[in-house]
């Protein structure tokens, strides 16, 4: 029978308030001007709904918000990008999260985050299980990132979805509350695809070398390991011991690096979701990524899916002139 959703995103929906340019010294100054403050929508979940709805799919979010403005600003935005909202949950007496991003020339960026919001207050008792059945695919946007949503809360969830027959993708950021690889190993036996960056890989592994960090994630069940390295693209290795490394798109230069690995993912995800293969599915990744940093916020940059498209045809050129048709 078919879905009446492609996707369903599960995991914050926030504000985000980005600051650019800014610099380490900039408590010394009384008045610090800048060029430009926004607000924009954030968090993982809502990034990865907007950019693959933007894409051409039919998404779905789960996420809490609180009974106020910044709530309301959410919903409003979902509506407007064509996301299902009905999963998110409103709560009374819970503030919707601001995250203030500070944004180096660079593009380098940290977040200042109310530990008090909905963010941190989100448990599985906001996640409406019965509603993965009406999706063939569910991403849990960030391990981590709703502290709450523990490893309990997680087998929970992939349990249902992996009853629903969906395919199930996961990201992840750095671990909030000292969290190791044991407290999420039996959650991640679920996962199809998991979208670390390097950094995180490593922190969370303790190793370093690609294929060591792919072998520990795999050796807790996972079928694809897939590492975002940065301006070099990215690492793949999956159950059957295939690797496979994608290179970035070249000459980008990167505004705001905010979201881009929310972008990455809604790419690969998308092209799961088109039936693509791995290679495929990480060129567009790649590609999707390279736009969102070239925009201030984490979903301003990618607008519809013809834009991807050329961005993706200008890569495979640029990829065919580095790798000419014959070349070892």
């Amino acid at each position: 029978m078919e879905k009446r959703l492609d996707a369903i995103c599960v995991g914050a929906a926030v504000v985000d308030i980005p600051l650019r340019p800014v610099c380490r010294d900039m408590f010394e100054i009384e008045s610090y001007p800048l060029e430009q403050i926004s607000m924009t929508i954030g968090g993982d979940a809502i990034n990865e709904a907007t950019i693959m709805s933007r894409l051409g799919h039919r998404i779905g979010l789960m996420s809490m918000v609180g009974k106020d403005a910044v709530g309301a600003f959410i919903r409003e935005h979902c509506q407007k990008n064509g996301i299902d909202d009905s999963g998110i949950r409103v709560r009374e007496g819970v503030d919707t999260s601001i995250n203030v991003g500070l944004v180096t020339e660079d593009g380098e960026r940290t977040f200042v985050t109310n530990r008090n919001g909905s963010l941190w207050k989100m448990t599985i008792d906001d996640v409406d299980l019965s509603k993965l059945s009406e999706a063939r695919l569910l991403s849990l946007a960030s391990i981590f990132n709703n502290p709450l949503l523990d490893c309990k809360a997680l087998v929970r969830i992939f349990q249902e979805a992996k009853k629903q027959g969906m395919i199930i993708c996961a990201d992840m950021i750095k671990a909030r509350l000292g969290e190791t690889l044991d407290d999420i190993r039996e959650a991640l036996g679920y996962v199809d695809y998991f979208f670390p960056n390097y950094e995180e890989a490593c922190m969370m592994t303790g190793e370093t070398e690609l294929n060591k960090v792919a072998d520990t994630f795999l050796g807790c069940g996972i079928g694809h390991v897939v590492i975002k390295t940065g301006k070099k693209g990215c690492f793949i290795k999956s159950r059957d011991g295939s690797v496979l490394e994608v290179p970035a798109m070249q000459g980008i230069t990167a505004i705001d690096t905010i979201g881009a690995g929310d972008n990455f993912a809604s790419g690969f995800i998308t092209a799961i979701l088109e039936g693509k293969g791995l290679k495929e599915c990480a060129e567009f990744a790649n590609v999707t990524a390279s736009i969102s940093v070239q925009s201030i916020g984490a979903t301003t940059g990618v607008k519809n899916r013809a834009q991807v498209d050329a961005r993706l045809e200008e890569y495979h050129r640029q990829q065919n002139r580095e790798y000419p048709r014959g070349t070892p």
